[in-house]
């Protein structure tokens, strides 16, 4: 199988951005490989039988870090499902690189250079996953009341499956994932992007817009 390029182009914005501490991180993403990312349309991510795969979870070696250890005790989180180190798209459609870990309670982000914590989620605050109906490493996580977190990682099956298999505390139903090329996501409480997903030359083009009528 070929390799796929994914590009992500990002319309000219008009507010200032959030602010950061990091450098921003070029806005092309690594080739993946059908291994790390199975999904290969609409069709085959519902046949397809990644989701009894055997997954790793822990890339990090959580349990070596003391600083990340004692975070999840003060927060009273003691079992990590998942970690890794993927890519956050902030408000500018510029991608920082963040730490996710997902326990059986949230799911956190860290600053990747020091570990700091960024944002704390609970997962029964999750309503929905949106991915595309394409080969690429994005995936839209809409927060409850909160703004939304629009990742990129080559593991992103992986982590939807965690998601989707933990059981959330008050909630009968496990978080339901959507497909479309064209979803809205929410940067802050009063404020959206839509993102498209396209089949260009080599891979997959990304655009990310205002909606077309934000306001009346």
């Amino acid at each position: 199988m070929g390799r796929r390029r994914v590009s992500i182009q990002v319309l000219p914005q008009e507010e200032p951005g959030e602010e950061e501490e990091e450098e921003p991180i070029r806005t092309e993403l690594s080739k993946n490989t059908e291994t790390q990312e199975p999904f290969m349309g609409i069709k085959a991510r519902r046949r397809s039988s990644a989701y009894n795969q055997q997954f790793h979870g822990d890339y990090l070696n959580v349990a070596s870090n003391h600083q990340i250890a004692k975070l999840l005790t003060k927060q009273g989180d003691k079992q990590v499902l998942f970690a890794d180190s993927i890519m956050k798209v902030n408000r500018d459609g510029q991608m920082k690189r963040r730490i996710i870990l997902i326990t059986e309670a949230a799911l956190y982000m860290l600053d990747n250079r020091w570990c700091n914590l960024k944002r704390r989620i609970s997962l029964s605050a999750i309503d929905r996953i949106f991915l595309s109906e394409l080969n690429d490493n994005f995936l839209s996580i809409r927060v409850a009341s909160e703004y939304d977190c629009f990742l990129a990682s080559t593991r992103k099956n992986e982590i939807v499956t965690v998601l989707v298999n933990t059981p959330r505390s008050g909630k009968l139903s496990p978080i339901q994932v959507s497909f479309a090329n064209r979803f809205e996501y929410r940067v802050d409480s009063k404020t959206s992007r839509v993102v498209h997903f396209e089949e260009a030359e080599g891979g997959v083009k990304t655009t990310i817009t205002r909606p077309e009528a934000m306001q009346s």
